[in-house]
């Protein structure tokens, strides 16, 4: 989404079509809220809505760490001084950031408060941007790795990503270990379900043993070894890896999600609660979670396969993938509003004008409408001679 090149003849052609397909997967997956956030912060209507959220958020819960991934793939270790480096990015990154920052502080809320919001963080009326504060954290530690990246052999790569891995787990076993954890509310409102202190951990201390080498750095060591390492494989071998991978990785998150809705359900709906009791749902299928982790590799074997270019590749697909960065920092923009105008013509839950069917065709005309809109509106832009790429990166 961050990278492009600028010889056609030497692109990844797989990345690009990841790439794009991660910007529709970002999109089915906020097409989901409405349906499992809402009331008092969460709410579920009925049995149905929770399985088709279920399905339809976890299918393509992989597409944020596929953006890192590609990212990583292209530009770690790095290419060019660590100054040009953080150049070239910022011109590509923090001009578009600004600039829809702005516009969504103006379009929802108070613009007054949000603008000294924005001091601190970033508006949470426009929640999808904390991505490009997270991006820019790796973008910040890349300088550092670049030259042990350079020389790292594979055997203590995979001994790395063991251990990334093994983080990934570590949100089951807090889940496992304490139960249904409180919900701490900081001054922003925004919930975090209190952590179980594991290896070093404490209410005084955060920083435990797997504190650094957790999170979205684990995808940016796997983006290293697979320019550096993986070879390709047969499409028999990528499928035997690439399918009981996804498959593990989504039941992984899907039948987290589901136990927590019947545990606070008890078997009636609609189940309402604070905006903490979704963040609590959500936890089996964060970014940084074992199931994700297992998707993301199946996802990016498959995704490898793509070797050749073509017309279609050339004239349609390229030009989205340039504008992808655009496209997720203003597509919430129309995707509300699609998703509004939606639920309001077809109805909620098996009450809708398509029974239990209502629900997933309002989640993927929600994502197929948004992704098309800001693809066209990207793609325009980014034609205009010097501004566009300052608009949509």
């Amino acid at each position: 989404m961050n990278i492009t090149q600028n010889n056609n003849a030497q692109r990844e052609i797989w990345l690009d079509w990841m790439r794009v397909s991660a910007c529709f997967l970002v999109m089915a997956t906020h097409s989901c809220e409405p349906f499992y956030l809402g009331g008092e912060g969460s709410l579920i209507l009925t049995k149905t809505d929770a399985i088709w959220v279920s399905i339809l958020n976890v299918l393509p819960r992989a597409c944020v760490a596929l953006f890192v991934f590609a990212s990583s793939y292209l530009q770690f270790p790095l290419h060019y001084s660590t100054g040009e480096f953080f150049k070239k990015r910022a011109i590509r990154i923090l001009p578009p950031f600004i600039l829809w920052s702005i516009v969504y502080a103006l379009a929802y809320g108070e613009p007054v408060q949000n603008f000294k919001d924005l001091l601190l963080n970033f508006n949470y009326t426009a929640g999808h941007l904390w991505f490009v504060y997270m991006l820019v954290g790796l973008y910040l530690i890349m300088p550092l790795l670049s030259p042990w990246a350079e020389k790292v052999g594979k055997r203590e790569l995979q001994v790395y990503l063991g251990i990334w891995l093994f983080t990934t787990i570590i949100p089951l076993i807090r889940q496992w270990i304490g139960g249904a954890a409180p919900v701490i509310y900081g001054p922003s409102g925004i919930p975090n379900a209190a952590k179980y202190p594991l290896w070093g951990e404490a209410s005084w201390n955060s920083y435990g043993v797997f504190y650094y080498l957790s999170g979205f750095v684990g995808y940016m060591l796997l983006g290293l070894y697979f320019r550096k390492f993986a070879g390709r494989l047969s499409w028999g071998r990528t499928l035997g890896i690439a399918i009981p991978a996804f498959l593990g990785g989504f039941a992984i998150c899907c039948c987290g999600f589901l136990s927590g809705v019947w545990a606070d359900s008890h078997g009636v709906f609609p189940v309402e609660g604070p905006v903490g009791l979704a963040a609590i749902w959500e936890g089996p299928w964060l970014n940084d979670t074992f199931g994700v982790a297992l998707m993301t590799v199946a996802w990016v074997l498959l995704f490898r396969k793509i070797e050749k270019g073509g017309g279609f590749y050339d004239k349609i697909l390229l030009p989205v993938s340039k504008a992808s960065y655009g496209m997720y920092l203003c597509h919430m923009l129309l995707l509300g509003v699609v998703s509004a105008w939606l639920r309001t013509a077809l109805g909620t839950g098996a009450d809708g004008v398509l029974g239990i069917w209502t629900t997933p065709v309002q989640i993927l005309a929600t994502a197929i409408l948004a992704f098309c809109g800001s693809t066209l509106f990207c793609v325009i832009v980014r034609r205009i001679p010097r501004a566009g790429k300052l608009i949509v990166g």
